[in-house]
């Protein structure tokens, strides 16, 4: 064949050979020269096109205070109990990181058009992590035992009176006694495997090896439980659950070790034994608003002079609440005016604007009140503000708050005597009784906003939690109101009246809403922090946390999600 006919390649191969050794060593660096800008410009043209995801892998360490004891939605009572539940177990219903309710194990639900019945549809993928399917008798199973006053469960007065019944395997109902709107958040309860705790009697059911090693349909499943020489549990490795109804999650593994106290836990992360953990303050803390409110509450049964409006209102507008959150609280917390937490979507009742001394003084003389000129007791001709005695528990950030109050109160020229009790005493022997004229306190409001056992005048006895015995008329028939009412936006704004209404009449200074605050690597992504009612609400969103990305095309990027 003529060479002028031969391929390319050859005479390409042809004139190498013919180039000097040094010719060709140029020759041959300038090729890969120019081959690896072409890879280089392909790889660069494709990664216009293509989107960054999430991927499976990666880890995370995280530190909590105290010990497991009880791995079980039943029975879960300290911090280490309900994060390890929340991971490891799943509701009907469950809270995403923005704070709403959405189907887990349930794929639907409909509300009876009078409010009394609530009926789920399980998911046909709804497994246990030993991949049993979940089935409705499940669900009766774990409700009919939180009903049982014998085991005492926490979930007790949430189940009271509500009959649960399977229609089929894959179809539960609920009959409530009367309308209750909040009642969707009970069914974020974890399911427990009928089969596997059916034959357990209720003196056995603590010491069950299923209570730390459980067996729920959570996004995590045990793998190992690491304990000292004491048996005391000093660990948790969790696997990501291939059976998770909503989705493996993208982490693989969540290493949980226990200590004894924050102090431990601080300087197990300042030595990076651990990577994240709940109440540390670092550069890279998470912030999100507590589901809780503090303040000093009035009683006027012990005191008469708290039952008028403008003795709780000078009171409540001397309280320099910047001060207690910026130096304090060390601006860990949210100024608060009224009863219900920030994040409800309720606004908080405004204050006159100015000196908050000043403001508090015009209130007591625009009633006529007058400062005695030789003691500096204030006066109204009936009673007089001289001496109040403040009551609180003995923890540091407590009395730290009450110390400030006091401090402002005396300001105004109102003696504070603070009395410290340790939080169980306070409980038997001051609030049960109402023993206090003024009692600083907190109040866990929970994700439900229902304020009813905090505001009813029904309940200004014990058990009841209204500590300010607060009555009002229009406050109890909006509470009812809100309890029934199906409709979130009619719901919220029934409670901006009742947090108004209440607000303006001054039965408490209210002071507060503290920070959640979650100390996490900015490796970790995907973690939003909905309003936090209990420290394990961190983990609503632990599905979509993820430590890996890889790119795709668009059109896959759904799917990959």
């Amino acid at each position: 064949m003529d060479s002028s006919q031969s391929s390319p390649l050859k005479r390409i191969v042809s004139f190498f050979k013919q180039l000097s050794p040094g010719d060709r060593f140029i020759a041959s660096f300038l090729g890969f020269v120019v081959l690896g800008t072409s890879l280089a410009g392909l790889i660069a043209f494709q990664r216009t096109f293509l989107v960054e995801v999430p991927a499976y892998g990666g880890t995370l360490t995280e530190g909590v205070v105290g010990s497991p004891r009880f791995v079980n939605p039943l029975l879960a009572l300290t911090d280490a109990d309900r994060d390890l539940t929340a991971l490891t177990y799943a509701g009907l219903m469950g809270l995403n990181d923005e704070g709403n309710l959405v189907p887990v194990l349930a794929e639907r639900y409909r509300v009876s058009e009078d409010g009394l019945e609530y009926t789920f549809s399980l998911r046909e993928n709804a497994r246990f992590s030993d991949g049993t399917p979940v089935t409705a008798n499940d669900v009766v199973f774990t409700v009919e035992k939180a009903q049982d006053p014998a085991l005492r469960s926490p979930e007790l007065a949430n189940w009271a009176n509500i009959r649960a019944q399977a229609l089929d395997a894959r179809t539960v109902v609920f009959t409530l006694p009367k309308p209750y709107a909040p009642f969707l958040i009970d069914t974020t309860l974890g399911i427990l495997p009928a089969d596997k705790w059916r034959n357990i009697p209720l003196s056995e059911f603590s010491f069950s090896p299923l209570m730390s090693n459980p067996i729920g349909a959570g996004p995590f499943e045990v793998a190992k439980v690491t304990r000292d020489s004491d048996g005391s549990v000093i660990s948790y490795e969790l696997k990501a659950s291939d059976s998770y109804a909503l989705g493996r999650p993208y982490l693989d593994r969540i290493y949980v070790k226990f200590y004894d106290d924050t102090e431990k836990l601080k300087d197990a992360y300042a030595r990076k034994s651990i990577q994240s953990a709940h109440g540390l303050s670092t550069p890279t803390s998470l912030r999100s608003p507590y589901s809780r409110i503090f303040g000093a509450f009035f009683n006027s049964d012990e005191n008469p002079v708290f039952a008028k409006t403008e003795v709780r209102k000078a009171l409540s507008l001397a309280v320099n609440r910047a001060y207690i959150v910026d130096e304090v609280l060390s601006g860990f917390a949210t100024p608060l005016t009224g009863p219900v937490p920030p994040g409800s979507g309720v606004e908080s009742f405004p204050f006159p604007e100015g000196d908050s001394l000043t403001l508090a003084i015009e209130t007591l003389e625009k009633e006529g009140w007058e400062r005695d000129p030789e003691t500096g007791v204030w006066g109204d001709g009936e009673y007089t503000l001289e001496t109040v005695t403040l009551k609180t528990s003995n923890v540091p950030e407590l009395k730290a708050i009450a110390s400030a109050v006091e401090a402002d109160w005396e300001r105004l020229g109102v003696q504070v005597e603070v009395e410290l009790y340790e939080p169980g005493d306070l409980a038997t022997t001051v609030i049960r009784p109402r023993a206090y004229e003024i009692l600083f306190f907190g109040m866990v409001v929970g994700r439900d906003r229902d304020l009813f056992a905090f505001w009813d005048s029904g309940e200004r006895s014990d058990p009841g939690l209204n500590i300010a015995a607060y009555a009002n008329r229009t406050v109890d028939l909006l509470l009812e109101r809100i309890r029934e009412e199906q409709d979130p936006a009619v719901a919220t704004e029934d409670l901006q009246e009742v947090s108004t209404l209440i607000a303006s009449d001054y039965p408490a200074a209210f002071t507060h809403a503290p920070d959640f605050l979650y100390a996490i690597p900015n490796s970790v992504h995907g973690v939003r922090l909905p309003q936090i009612a209990t420290p394990s609400d961190r983990f609503a969103g632990v599905r979509g946390w993820y430590r890996t990305t890889e790119h795709v095309w668009p059109v896959f990027a759904r799917t990959s999600d």
